[in-house]
């Protein structure tokens, strides 16, 4: 589901920051050698994060779902020079294509990769985080946000990407689907948990920023 027309999607991007030359970079390597492109946060998005992350000047970041690199990047913009970037994918053959342009960034020494389950991974990081982005397997997003509460403060922000799922959440349920009930109920979470405060935003698939208190 398209929620924006490609006209108007295409003056957002004319009338935001211009994407910096290495992610479009990365962009078209993406595109070249990994399957599922479309993945990429993009231009748009990246633009919203790097922003939100220049706002928030973290000390330490944490993202879920690395992904080729592209939002990585992007949440780097704003990190304080003393400052970690902690990134997690479960899939170790896209390791090299993130690596290369980490260190291409200029950030690299401050962006430790993990490969592995960010379930297990993310208990075992003796950091707080400022901020954190969760953008990775869809039907775990309920534990990740429960790891990731134990590893904020007061005042971090939890961003949770694709919470709008193209759509299907204000669709009817096919019953193979097991993923959309799980994203239902986390959105429902996150407005109504006490731990935090909540605005889902209409940005690309649907971005959730929540604020712990």
């Amino acid at each position: 589901m398209h929620f924006l027309s490609p006209i108007l999607e295409s003056y957002i991007e004319a009338n935001s920051q211009e994407e910096p030359q290495i992610l479009q970079e990365l962009t078209r390597e993406t595109h070249l050698k990994v399957l599922r492109p479309r993945m990429l946060t993009g231009h748009f998005q990246g633009r919203v994060l790097s922003l939100l992350s220049k706002i928030i000047s973290p000390k330490n970041i944490l993202e879920i779902g690395t992904y080729t690199g592209y939002s990585a990047l992007c949440l780097a913009e704003g990190i304080q020079k003393d400052g970690e970037l902690h990134t997690i994918d479960i899939n170790e053959e896209l390791y090299e294509i993130q690596h290369r342009y980490f260190e291409k960034s200029g950030w690299g020494h401050q962006i430790f990769q993990h490969i592995g389950d960010a379930k297990k991974i993310i208990p075992e990081l003796d950091l707080t985080f400022d901020l954190v982005f969760i953008d990775a397997e869809k039907a775990d997003y309920p534990d990740y946000f429960e790891l990731v509460l134990q590893k904020t403060r007061p005042g971090s922000i939890i961003l949770s990407d694709n919470v709008l799922w193209s759509g299907k959440v204000v669709e009817p349920i096919e019953k193979k689907d097991k993923v959309t009930p799980i994203l239902l109920s986390y959105n429902k979470k996150l407005k109504e948990d006490p731990r935090v405060e909540t605005v889902l935003l209409p940005v690309r698939d649907g971005l959730t920023l929540t604020r712990v208190l």
